[in-house]
C-alpha cells in the first residue's frame, strides 16, 4: 500500500515558478515509477511527467524545457519543478505511483488527492 500527499500548489503569475512535492508512505516507493498528471475543469486528465525507479525521466511535449521531475528515494518524495508557467498550466496536479506496464506508459495503482495550481495572466 502506498499513500501519496501532494503539496506546493498555489497562485502564481504567468512566467513564475512553483515546486510541487509528493510525499509517499509505503515500502514500494523506491521501486515505483512516479508520475505527475493534471486535470483542468471540464478537461480530461493528462500526463505531465514520469520518473522511473532508476531516475529515467519522460515529459509531455507541452512541458518540455519548462518542468523538471525528480525524486529523492531517501525522503520518499517526488518533485515537479515548474518554471515559465502559463495560464494554460492552471489545473489540479496529481502524483501517482505504479510499477506495472512499460516506460513511459506505466499503469498507476496509487494516486494522491491533488494540489491546485493557478496561473494568472
Amino acid at each position: 500500500q502506498v499513500q501519496l500527499v501532494e503539496s506546493g500548489g498555489g497562485l502564481v503569475q504567468a512566467g513564475g515558478s512553483l515546486r510541487l512535492s509528493c510525499a509517499a508512505t509505503g515500502r514500494t516507493f523506491s521501486t515505483s515509477a512516479m508520475g505527475w498528471f493534471r486535470q483542468a475543469p471540464g478537461k480530461e486528465r493528462e500526463f505531465v511527467a514520469v520518473v522511473t525507479w532508476n531516475d529515467v525521466k519522460y515529459y509531455a511535449d507541452f512541458v518540455k524545457g519548462r518542468f523538471t521531475v525528480s525524486r529523492d528515494n531517501a525522503k520518499n518524495t517526488v518533485y515537479l519543478q515548474m518554471n515559465s508557467l502559463k495560464p494554460e498550466d492552471t489545473a489540479g496536479y496529481y502524483c501517482a505511483a505504479g510499477s506495472r506496464g512499460g516506460f513511459p506508459k506505466y499503469e498507476y495503482d496509487y494516486w494522491g488527492q491533488g494540489t491546485q495550481v493557478t496561473v494568472s495572466s
